[in-house]
């Protein structure tokens, strides 16, 4: 096959797939998804609480050993095959599709997280409010135990905190918003406000991928873009309120000591995994989309570092806030620091509540929350179409499938989530986010996707592959993380999260009952165990020997490494086949 044959069938795969109308739409479309909800609500508060800026150092380290090659190793993988996270296993270890499944399955699990936007949506409606609802008692759903939000006194030096009440904030957010029920077993009605916003985010998500790339590429010029213009102005804002630096001592203060709890370690290289969005199979698809010489080795340095960066400054958003509430309520930056949704929609609408023109930062804060969780979800929703449709290319590449398949997804998802925006709807995304997406699923995937490539298809062969496309050669480093950094560390994160697990309780005080943990973790289990099932079941109907037919369903029988070709005029080239081995 010549050089001219080869680009002409990568031309026709792309005009069938589609690709990216450029660079810069590939590049804003990864930078909004890994620069997403975690980088908000979650690093800031894991710095707090693992030793202030002395987490910097962990953080730095798994995100040189972890973060940066296996960010590489995806996106260059995704690249060569032009396939989603189900398919190119058979171009490179055909033994190993089983874990393209898993991540299929993880994907399903990580559409409900679209319900953290129809929260977001629901507070930005209310904070047109002329006086905000979760700064009074005096609305309907409020209890005799509800406790307004008010500023300290100037004449006072101290807040007597009353016993068995509950703010405004947390009051707007169960009773008004969630409408919580006393559990998972009791799921209750629809809300149907949360189940208008809820359908607004589909249709959205809708027309932001029903044309594929070529329509998301266009979302992403405003999606990606509108976080940083909120962040920075929040940014601004906050350092010129009193007490800030006492929130951002709380965020940095280095506590070395912190250093030596294992955990932490563990909690900052789950932190590189969650945000840049590893070993989920996204890197993959969004890769697949690019030109067959982009570059993705220099493209993975600038997205890490943007995606670290954007998590530091974010911190200085957050604490600065937290910092000028406390002092407003007479009381430490530690009693009011939260995480996750607890974070997002009681602690900062609370603190903007306090400041002049609340209304305005606190549509500025839920705009860019809505817009950091819109990206990272039409690309979930993206790459889990790619991946079902390279299933089936001849069942689905055809004119006008693509667009009825958005739709079905689309259409099927929003009635399956209307039970989360039931009365017990955050019980059920609590188990969901809890069990379907947790670091021991990310970790093992990781350990399969590096045992897999790197020894079943080969690091030198990734190396040169990475090579041919970007004219880079990687350092030997990234080969030892591949090989050995990196399947070393999932497999000891992976063993201590066994070791350490602990059931799920809301709130601290709700318990599911037994069948919910039984269903816990059947969703865990589910795309964790689908790779070993799969080359368990692979290698026993085989015919030929173990040795044999282990060989063959590592690699292609055809090696496609790159071959130089010594004579003048001619380019280094690759050649992909397809196994002989039936998948």
């Amino acid at each position: 096959m010549n050089r001219h044959r080869r680009k002409e069938e990568r031309q026709r795969r792309a005009e069938d797939r589609g690709q990216w109308a450029s660079k810069k739409e590939y590049l804003l479309v990864v930078a909004g998804n890994v620069v997403g909800l975690g980088n908000v609500w979650k690093f800031p508060y894991l710095c707090y609480k693992n030793g202030g800026g002395a987490f910097l150092v962990p953080y730095g380290v798994f995100a040189l050993l972890f973060g940066i090659p296996l960010f590489l190793l995806e996106t260059s993988i995704g690249q060569y095959t032009q396939e989603g996270f189900a398919t190119y296993w058979r171009k490179l270890c055909p033994l190993a599709q089983g874990v393209g499944y898993g991540h299929i399955l993880l994907k399903m699990f990580e559409l409900s997280f679209i319900i953290i936007q129809s929260w977001a949506l629901f507070y930005l409606i209310f904070s047109f409010s002329s006086q905000l609802p979760w700064a009074t008692c005096e609305n309907s759903w409020n209890t005799a135990n509800c406790l307004t939000l008010e500023p300290l006194d100037s004449n006072s030096t101290n807040r007597t905190t009353v016993k068995n009440t509950t703010s405004a904030a947390v009051e707007f957010w169960e009773r008004r918003v969630l409408g919580m029920s006393g559990g998972i077993e009791e799921l209750g009605s629809v809300r149907w406000e949360l189940a208008l916003c809820l359908l607004v985010c589909w249709t959205f998500c809708y027309f932001s991928i029903w044309k594929s790339v070529r329509s998301s590429g266009k979302v992403a010029y405003v999606t990606a873009t509108f976080p940083y213009v909120m962040l920075v102005i929040l940014l601004i804002r906050g350092a010129t309120l009193p007490g800030a630096l006492d929130g951002i001592y709380y965020y940095l203060y280095p506590d070395v000591n912190r250093l030596a709890n294992f955990e932490v370690w563990i909690e900052a290289g789950s932190q590189i995994m969650f945000s840049n969005s590893l070993a989920s199979g996204t890197l993959i698809v969004l890769g697949s989309y690019n030109e067959y010489n982009n570059d993705c080795y220099r493209d993975c340095f600038w997205i890490c570092l943007l995606n670290s960066g954007t998590s530091f400054v974010a911190g200085f958003v957050i604490f600065s806030v937290l910092g000028f509430m406390a002092q407003s309520q007479g009381v430490t930056v530690d009693t009011v620091v939260q995480s996750g949704p607890g974070l997002a929609f009681i602690a900062y609408p609370q603190a903007t509540a306090l400041m002049p023109l609340p209304q305005f930062w606190t549509v500025c804060f839920f705009l860019m929350l809505l817009f950091l969780s819109v990206d990272t979800h039409f690309v979930t929703v993206e790459c889990l179409i790619t991946s079902i449709m390279d299933l089936f290319p001849k069942l689905f590449r055809k004119r006008g499938r693509h667009e009825i398949f958005v739709l079905l997804i689309c259409s099927v998802s929003f009635i399956i989530q209307l039970m989360l925006v039931a009365e017990g709807g955050i019980y059920i995304f609590h188990l969901l986010d809890f069990y379907g997406s947790t670091r021991a699923c990310l970790y093992f995937l990781a350990l399969c996707e590096c045992l897999a490539l790197s020894w079943g298809f080969g690091a030198d062969r990734i190396i040169n592959i990475i090579e041919d496309m970007t004219e880079h050669k990687p350092n030997v480093f990234f080969k030892l993380c591949w090989k050995y950094i990196i399947p070393l560390l999932s497999l000891i994160s992976f063993i201590l999260y066994l070791v350490d697990y602990k059931h799920l309780q809301f709130n601290d005080r709700y318990i599911y009952p037994d069948w919910a943990y039984a269903l816990g973790w059947i969703i865990m289990l589910s795309s964790v165990l689908m790779g070993p099932l799969w080359a368990a079941g692979k290698i026993i109907v085989s015919v030929k020997t173990y040795t044999e037919h282990l060989s063959a369903l590592c690699c292609p029988p055809e090696d496609p490494a790159l071959r130089r070709n010594n004579t003048i005029g001619e380019e280094m080239y690759v050649e992909l086949a397809t196994p002989a081995v039936a998948t």
